[in-house]
């Protein structure tokens, strides 16, 4: 019969569970009120433009911000809690998340600001972001 033991992935060797009570006490842990939740994007570029789709589901599109600041790209949403409880019921388990989410990128090019595009859909934000024309370098003559 084999032996079952706990096994700790910054250790290498098997835990205790009833050995020494600080032995995993710095340990990472998770909180089980805490959300573990993620803007999940993907970013894809072509010689002129970058294009972002970012899954924010739940949310309505007038509470998604999006703000470019030169090659910078910042996205941030706001899941709003509906309190919808009927007479009579009582909530058993509430496990959805509600409150706000947001994440930043920098792609390797200027964004042109002023020609950029959002669209959301069915849980997906789509962003195409062109890049802004590279200015054209100047030759000094030296006297």
């Amino acid at each position: 019969m084999a032996n079952v033991s706990l096994y700790d992935i910054y250790q290498t060797r098997p835990l205790d569970p009833f050995g020494d009570v600080f032995n995993g006490f710095f340990r990472p842990v998770r909180v089980d009120n805490a959300p573990d939740v993620q803007l999940r994007m993907d970013v894809k570029e072509n010689d002129n433009k970058y294009t972002v789709h970012a899954e924010i589901p739940g949310v309505a599109k007038e509470d998604i911000q999006v703000t470019i600041d030169g090659s910078q790209v910042s996205i941030s949403a706001e899941v709003k809690k509906e309190n919808e409880v009927k007479d009579g019921e009582s909530v058993l388990r509430s496990e959805r998340y509600y409150g706000k989410v947001s994440r930043s990128f920098k792609v390797s090019s200027e964004i042109d600001e002023s020609s950029s595009q959002a669209k959301y859909e069915n849980g997906v934000l789509e962003l195409v972001l062109p890049k802004k024309a590279a200015s054209g370098s100047k030759r000094l003559t030296v006297n």
